[in-house]
């Protein structure tokens, strides 16, 4: 009997990111990688599966929407998989949403055009108990309205150093931020930012140096001097990795596997 032809599959993943080290293997602690990749390897009966995905989170940070992709005999249906995958994950917090065989030329990290992230500051009194790590919890009242001022500074093209984590490994500082908006729901201020690939730490160094134009420690043209200082030091600091989430993962039309 010939064996069952290798295909290329595409996975929507959500996951809680507060268990692990981030989605990428490392030598201590447990990835969501590694979870995916031992799941899938049940389904290879034992081989090596290898996956790469869209956008490689950190320790803390949550995904509603990340895309994976991995190669795997094609003699299983698309919701038979995703069932398979999902079963083997138990216990832990990762959950395949859809899977769809990939099409002709696609990668999931170089074929996005788009990566939306969502951070969530809980702006009240009381510290949070059904929303503890998933909340960046700022007691002092934020004006919103300052912030989302100030975050237009950092739309467009820029050299986004003093927003770029010390470790940052990105051959060029330059990125094209699509949309940075701030706004408030109830409690909560909610921070959205688009674009088709960012720096490490990029959002949460964004969010952290809003914070202080919000409190009312920075003016709302600091922002913009920061961003023109290129300089780390010159920006706010990072936000914890709580209140992150990949949301979604664009691809041109022609390119999208779960279309």
């Amino acid at each position: 009997m010939d064996a069952p032809t290798t295909q290329r599959w595409a996975l929507c993943l959500e996951y809680d990111g507060g268990p692990f080290v981030g989605w990428q293997r490392q030598a201590g602690g447990l990835s969501v990688q590694q979870v995916l990749e031992d799941a899938a390897a049940k389904l290879a009966r034992g081989g090596a599966v290898s996956t790469v995905v869209a956008g490689r989170t950190d320790a803390g940070v949550h995904a509603a929407g990340q895309v994976a992709e991995l190669m795997l005999a094609a003699a299983l249906a698309p919701e038979r998989l995703r069932e398979a995958l999902n079963y083997h994950m138990k216990p832990y917090p990762v959950a395949v949403l859809a899977a769809a065989r990939a099409p002709e030329g696609w990668s999931a990290r170089f074929s996005a055009v788009r990566r939306c992230y969502r951070y969530v500051i809980l702006n009240r009194r009381a510290r949070p108990a059904l929303d503890h790590g998933r909340v960046w919890h700022v007691p002092a009242p934020l004006d919103v309205t300052a912030m989302q001022e100030a975050a237009q500074f950092l739309v467009g093209r820029h050299d986004f150093t003093s927003f770029r984590a010390a470790a940052c490994q990105a051959n060029s500082p330059l990125r094209t931020l699509d949309r940075l908006e701030v706004r408030r729901e109830g409690e909560r201020v909610v921070i959205e930012a688009e674009a088709r690939s960012f720096l490490h730490h990029q959002v949460r160094n964004m969010v952290g140096t809003l914070k202080l134009v919000g409190q009312g420690s920075w003016s709302v043209a600091r922002v913009g001097e920061a961003l023109a200082a290129r300089e780390r030091s010159a920006a706010g600091p990072t936000a914890p990795a709580d209140g992150l989430m990949l949301m979604r993962v664009v691809y041109p039309t022609a390119l999208e596997p779960f279309g």
